[in-house]
C-alpha cells in the first residue's frame, strides 16, 4: 500500500482480486459506463493481474484496488488509462461498489488518485469522460475540482439507435 486517507487506502492489483474483478467486470449494469460489450474470461482478468506489476509507463495504465483501513474491505477500485508521459496527461476512472456509494470513499480515492498524478507523476492534466446522466459521478468530480469542458452530443450508444451525451471533465495541475 502506498496511498492512503483517513478511510481507504489503495494498493497494486493482487493475483488474488482476479475473482473480485471476473464478478465486477461481467457486471452487465455497469457495462455502459465502463464501454464493455463482451464478458471477461477468468483467464484474462488472471493474466491482468499477473502483469500488473508492470510499470505504468510501459503499460499506459494502472488499476489500484481501493480499501477499507479500519477492516481491509476491498469496496472498489481506480484506473489511470491513456497514460501519456510525452503530453503530461492520463485518464481516469473509478469504479466503488454499490455497498459502499454515497458514503465519501469515492471522493478519497479520487484526491489520493489525483495527488499520485500530479505529484509522483507529475501529470499536467487528468480528464475523465462521463455520460450526462450518470449525476452521481458529475457530482463526484466537479466537487473534486474537475471542469466541464465539453459536451460530446450523442456520444455514447447506450442501446439500439439510442445514444447519450457525455461530458468531458478536465483537472489542470497549474503547479507545474
Amino acid at each position: 500500500m502506498f496511498l492512503r486517507s483517513q478511510n481507504i487506502h489503495l494498493r497494486a492489483l493482487e493475483p488474488s482480486d482476479a475473482a473480485l474483478l471476473y464478478e465486477w467486470e461481467n457486471d452487465r449494469s455497469i457495462w455502459t459506463v465502463s464501454n464493455t460489450q463482451v464478458p471477461f474470461s477468468k483467464f484474462v482478468l488472471e493474466e491482468f493481474t499477473n502483469t500488473a506489476h508492470q510499470d505504468i509507463y510501459t503499460n499506459k495504465q494502472l488499476r489500484l484496488m481501493a480499501v477499507e483501513n479500519s477492516d481491509n474491505t476491498i469496496i472498489g477500485c481506480i484506473d489511470i488509462f491513456e497514460f501519456d508521459p510525452q503530453h503530461a496527461r492520463a485518464g481516469v476512472g473509478i469504479y466503488i461498489h454499490k455497498d459502499f456509494r454515497e458514503k465519501g470513499l469515492a471522493a478519497e480515492c479520487l484526491q489520493l488518485v489525483t495527488d499520485y498524478a500530479f505529484n509522483t507523476l507529475h501529470l499536467k492534466q487528468i480528464y475523465s469522460h462521463i455520460n450526462a446522466s450518470n449525476i452521481a459521478s458529475l457530482n463526484l468530480f466537479t466537487k473534486s475540482g474537475f471542469e466541464k469542458i465539453a459536451l460530446k452530443k450523442v456520444w455514447h450508444k447506450t442501446s439500439l439507435n439510442v445514444f447519450e451525451d457525455v461530458w468531458f471533465l478536465q483537472l489542470i495541475n497549474y503547479g507545474v
